[in-house]
C-alpha cells in the first residue's frame, strides 16, 4: 500500500530544503540518535521493526536559535512550556550565548523545571492553563522584547520565511537521519501532539519517496488529531486526559496541513496499552522511555501495515 501524495514545498511549514539546511545548522550541536532493533519485537508484530529513539525537542530549538538574526538573538529568545521543549530551548541559548525565557505552568513536572534550571533557563511561572501561560509569556514578551520561539506553531512572532527553518525543519532531521541509516523503510510510526515532529518527519520521506507511509499515533484522551482527520478541520479537546503528558497539546495551524495531507493513518491507543508498551520497552530493548504513546504499536502494525520495514519514532 503507497503512501499519500508527495509533499509540495509551498504548502507547509517546511520543506525538504529547509530540513536539510537545519540538518546542517545543527550538525555540529546535536548528536545523531541510535537505531535499535530486536527479534522479539519483530515477532510479536510479524514485521521487521527499528526503533529511532531519543529526544528530539532539542533539534527544532536548537535550529530555530540559531536561525535568528544577531539582533534578534540579541533580545533573548521566550517560550511557554509544560515539557521538553523548555529545556531544549534553555539548552540552545545557552550554546547561543542568549537569554531564555521560560514560562512554565505551576503543575509541570519537577524534573522538567529542574532541567530547565540546569541549562541556565531563567523560570517564570504561569497557572496550569493554556490562556495563562500565553498571558505570561506575552507580558514578558512586552517587557524584554524576546523572540518568540514556539514548539511547533507560530507565525505571529516569527516571520514565516523563518519559520520555515526553525522547530518544524528541525525536526525533519529525524527523518532524514533515519532514511541515511535504514535507507529501504517502508513506514514510519510517529507520536502526535501538537504536530511539529509528524509534520517535520512526514515532509522529508514524502518528498523524497511518496510510497513511504506515515502513521501517528495518539492517546485516545488526547485524539484531536484522529478527530481533526476525521472532520477535515482542526478539533480542539476542552481537556486532554492521558498519562502521556507529552501529548496533551493540540495540533497547531502550521502543522495541520502537513497532518492533513501526508499522514495516512492515525492509531488510537488507550492509557492502559502505552503502560504495557513502557513494561514492553524496558523489557526487551533494556531502555527506560517516557510515556509516549507509539510504543503500544509494536502490537498494533500487524494488523495496520503490509509486510516489511516499519520504524517507530519515539522520545519527546
Amino acid at each position: 500500500m503507497e503512501g499519500k501524495a508527495q509533499a509540495s514545498s509551498n504548502m507547509y511549514a517546511a520543506d525538504l530544503s529547509s530540513i536539510k539546511a537545519a540538518q546542517d545548522r545543527i550538525s555540529s550541536h546535536a548528536h545523531k540518535t541510535p537505531v535499535l532493533s530486536s527479534e522479539t519485537l519483530d515477532s510479536l508484530s510479524g514485521r521487521k521493526l527499528y526503533s529511532k529513539c531519543g529526544a528530539f525537542k532539542f533539534r527544532g530549538a536548537c535550529n530555530a536559535v540559531f536561525s535568528l538574526t544577531d539582533d534578534e538573538a540579541a533580545r533573548g529568545v521566550i517560550t511557554h512550556s509544560s515539557g521538553n521543549h523548555a529545556a531544549a530551548l534553555s539548552l540552545a541559548a545557552k550554546l547561543r550565548g542568549i537569554p531564555a525565557h521560560i514560562v512554565i505552568p505551576k503543575n509541570a513536572p519537577k524534573c522538567k523545571v529542574e532541567n530547565v534550571v540546569r541549562y541556565g533557563g531563567q523560570v517564570i511561572w504561569s497557572e496550569a492553563t493554556m490562556q495563562s501561560r500565553e498571558d505570561v509569556a506575552a507580558k514578558v514578551l512586552k517587557d524584554t522584547g524576546a523572540v518568540l520561539i514556539h514548539p511547533y506553531n507560530d507565525g505571529r512572532i516569527i516571520r514565516a520565511s523563518v519559520l520555515k527553518e526553525t522547530a518544524c525543519s528541525g525536526q525533519g532531521t529525524r527523518s532524514l537521519e533515519l532514511l541515511e541509516q535504514i535507507p529501504q523503510i517502508d513506514t514510519i510510526i510517529v507520536p502526535i501532539s501538537g504536530g511539529g515532529l509528524i509534520s517535520g518527519v512526514a515532509l522529508a520521506p514524502k518528498s523524497i519517496n511518496p510510497s513511504v507511509r506515515v502513521l501517528a499515533a495518539e492517546p485516545k484522551g488526547a485524539d484531536d488529531a484522529a478527530q481533526s482527520t476525521k472532520a477535515g478541520t482542526i478539533i480542539t479537546l476542552p481537556e486532554a486526559k492521558t498519562i502521556a503528558d507529552g501529548l496533551r497539546a493540540s495540533l497547531g495551524s502550521f502543522t495541520w496541513p502537513a497532518v492533513r495531507d501526508l499522514v495516512d493513518d492515525i492509531i488510537v491507543v488507550e492509557d492502559r496499552e502505552i503502560i504495557e508498551a513502557m513494561r514492553l520497552c524496558y523489557g526487551v530493548l533494556k531502555v527506560a522511555v517516557e510515556r509516549s504513546v507509539l510504543l503500544r504499536c509494536y502490537r498494533r502494525v500487524s494488523g495496520i501495515i503490509p509486510v516489511g520495514m516499519a520504524a517507530i519514532m519515539w522520545g519527546l
